[in-house]
């Protein structure tokens, strides 16, 4: 079950996905347990053990024990730790994986890369330091 954490004006917010997530798939055919729709905006911290398909706004840090899938319209504005993610949005932050990492064309990663192994299509930009292995 995937939970997000998030806080706004000082009020904690718990969403639990339902089982029926799993059985959507991504745009890589991978199963989605968690999916934040473009036009959510999750203040706060997000904390999961499924994966994620975001394509709107986290603005906090995403803690993903699976795979992250950031379509076009996703961003998020802080530090990234996932098995393996696929990104073709914004990423303001550090992101770490202990898998593959693919830059979509249309990926921007304004941080730090630490990731086992990485895929960067034509179009994606990073910016900061990459350490790969």
């Amino acid at each position: 079950m995937a939970v997000a954490k998030a806080s706004t004006n000082d009020r904690s917010v718990r969403v639990a996905s339902s089982t029926s997530f799993r059985s959507l798939s991504s745009d890589t055919g991978s199963s989605v347990g968690c999916v934040i729709a473009k036009g959510t905006t999750i203040d706060g911290e997000m904390d999961t053990e499924e994966n994620v398909r975001l394509d709107g706004i986290l603005k906090g840090s995403l803690s993903c024990k699976k795979r992250l899938v950031l379509g076009k319209s996703g961003r998020i504005e802080g530090s990234v730790n996932v098995k393996e993610a696929d990104i073709g949005g914004i990423i303001e932050g550090d992101i770490t994986t202990n898998g593959l990492l693919v830059l979509r064309p249309n990926a921007k990663v304004l941080g730090n890369i630490s990731t086992k192994s990485i895929q960067i299509e034509l179009g994606a930009v990073y910016v900061g330091e990459c350490k790969i292995g």
